[in-house]
């Protein structure tokens, strides 16, 4: 199969683009983040893409990120958190190796401090992560080969469970 060897999902700040590096250095291959494919081609960051083109225009950004990258990336690849909303997307996640990285509402606070520069996350932060986990968590879960839990872990830590879960042994 071509693609990806590991495709990341999970929710923001759970640590998808630093785990990536790690794991693609473990595999000896390259590492992708299709969030940094669309500042890259758009020239601005995300948070500006959603306030001046609005979510529903990220999104169309982003299925078109993910599509070439699946199509394009032969190593490790993350995704950005609200991927996996799109069914064709899903669809296209089908036929590869998907790990979801999960935490929980405290982890996600103490990693990204839940603040503004997420831009779903502006007012009242936890419990809009929460709400974003529920429309999201079965997905990820649906969607993934593998679930490795990141609460209390090291990057290094989660990239050997990962290997480890996925039975891959490093270059």
């Amino acid at each position: 199969m071509s693609g990806p060897q590991v495709v990341l999902v999970g929710p923001m700040g759970v640590g998808k683009s630093t785990v990536g590096a790690l794991l693609a250095e473990r595999l000896g291959c390259a590492y992708r983040d299709t969030d940094d494919d669309i500042v890259t081609a758009q020239g601005r960051t995300i948070a500006e893409i959603f306030v001046d083109e609005g979510e529903a225009r990220f999104r169309e950004l982003e299925k078109a990120s993910v599509a070439a990258a699946l199509a394009g990336h032969e190593g490790v690849l993350s995704l950005g958190g609200g991927a996996i909303l799109d069914a064709d997307t899903r669809a296209l996640l089908a036929g590869h190796t998907v790990v979801y990285l999960s935490m929980d509402v405290d982890e996600a606070a103490k990693r990204t401090g839940l603040n503004v520069a997420r831009p779903l996350l502006a007012v009242n932060p936890r419990k809009q992560w929460r709400e974003l986990m529920e429309a999201r968590r079965h997905l990820y879960t649906e969607a993934a080969r593998v679930v490795v839990a990141t609460d209390g872990r090291t990057p290094e830590e989660v990239t050997e469970a990962v290997l480890d879960a996925l039975e891959l042994k490093q270059a």
